[in-house]
């Protein structure tokens, strides 16, 4: 859905690729101390004095990881950013700066990539991240755009995958789902749409998950609020892929199993309502959706007075001896092996 109009439409060849990476990049001024050179020569050049370094980069193809039938190309580029963010901000460590590249084919105009880069700057006034480089090259098809954000952090605060110990609890942020189901109305009104291009969808009641699908924020608070709680998580990992991958790369990193209750898991209203609607059990989306871009972690059970009551954190478990496996413990009292059937783009099929 490239939202501009015939008359408006500047072609590629018009400035070139390195007309066109000035173009785009244009507004792009550094802003943070560590940013000593930025766009405009051969490579960026930062300085982080005695601070370890923490580097994530992720690439999403149009058709696969995302359908410009309903995703806004700004949000795109907002998007782009925050599942780098997002990363970086599951280590523990600040993010500073980023590199956005991208392959576009001649049937994007100047003008829908003006928007793309918008939804970037966005992200990156928002979170206080310098856009320091990238590239500009030719798709024979398509879209594809690759992040590279890099951050910041004392050696002592790095938080990895490995450290959880029997008996820590198991802490997540925000809520879980809701981008899950935002992506399933966005799918069943597309079909709509094409049955009947003059349907006019009413969306006001799925804002919430839609925006959490279109918009999503990472979560730069956490790693701050932690460091004022006193709190240093054992293990920390972002939520992209689903909940029970995440527990479950959790626990193989760091060699015990986990306890799940899923009376603990946080839904917002607004998902089990649309849960209902499609007659889909809200626990299997919390598990297997993805895109919340939450974290999750670990952390002593000495330091559960600091975070107890605290809106934004939900102790949803506990880490268990290796040998005894991961579970979820049902409502019912169930306990049932964790599977990790998070979405997997090489294969569609259960991972």
């Amino acid at each position: 859905m490239l939202q501009n109009s015939q008359e408006n439409r500047t072609n590629l060849s018009e400035l070139g690729e390195f007309g066109l990476i000035d173009h785009l990049t244009a507004n792009f001024k550094p802003k943070l101390k560590s940013t000593v050179k930025a766009i405009g020569d051969d490579a960026a050049v930062l300085d982080f004095e005695n601070k370890h370094t923490v580097v994530s980069t992720d690439l999403l193809i149009e058709g696969v990881h995302f359908d410009l039938a309903y995703m806004p190309l700004k949000h795109l580029g907002y998007k782009a950013v925050m599942v780098n963010l997002s990363d970086i901000y599951a280590m523990n460590a600040t993010a500073t700066q980023v590199t956005v590249s991208i392959a576009v084919s001649n049937r994007f105009p100047v003008e829908a990539l003006e928007e793309l880069y918008s939804g970037i700057e966005l992200a990156a006034k928002i979170y206080n991240v310098d856009v320091v480089g990238g590239d500009t090259t030719s798709s024979t098809s398509g879209l594809l755009i690759s992040v590279t954000a890099l951050g910041v952090a004392e050696a002592e605060d790095i938080v990895y995958r490995s450290g959880a110990k029997p008996n820590d609890l198991l802490v997540v942020t925000g809520d879980l789902g809701a981008a899950y189901m935002g992506l399933q109305v966005l799918e069943r009104e597309k079909e709509v749409f094409k049955a009947n291009p003059n349907s006019q969808p009413d969306l006001d009641q799925y804002t919430y998950l839609i925006e959490r699908q279109l918009k999503p924020e990472a979560r730069k608070d956490i790693p701050p609020l932690l460091k004022e709680l006193d709190v240093k998580p054992t293990s920390m990992i972002d939520i992209s892929d689903g909940l029970s991958s995440e527990i479950i790369h959790l626990c193989k990193n760091s060699k015990v199993g986990a306890n799940l209750f899923e009376e603990k898991i946080p839904l917002d209203p607004a998902l089990i309502s649309v849960c209902e609607e499609f007659e889909i059990d809200s626990t299997m989306v919390t598990l297997s959706g993805g895109e919340d871009y939450e974290l999750l972690f670990t952390i002593s059970q000495n330091d559960y007075d600091k975070i107890k009551g605290n809106p934004n954190l939900t102790v949803i478990g506990h880490m268990t001896a290796e040998n005894e496996g991961m579970h979820l413990i049902t409502r019912a009292n169930q306990k049932l092996p964790l599977i990790a059937r998070g979405w997997n783009s090489m294969n569609k099929e259960e991972n």
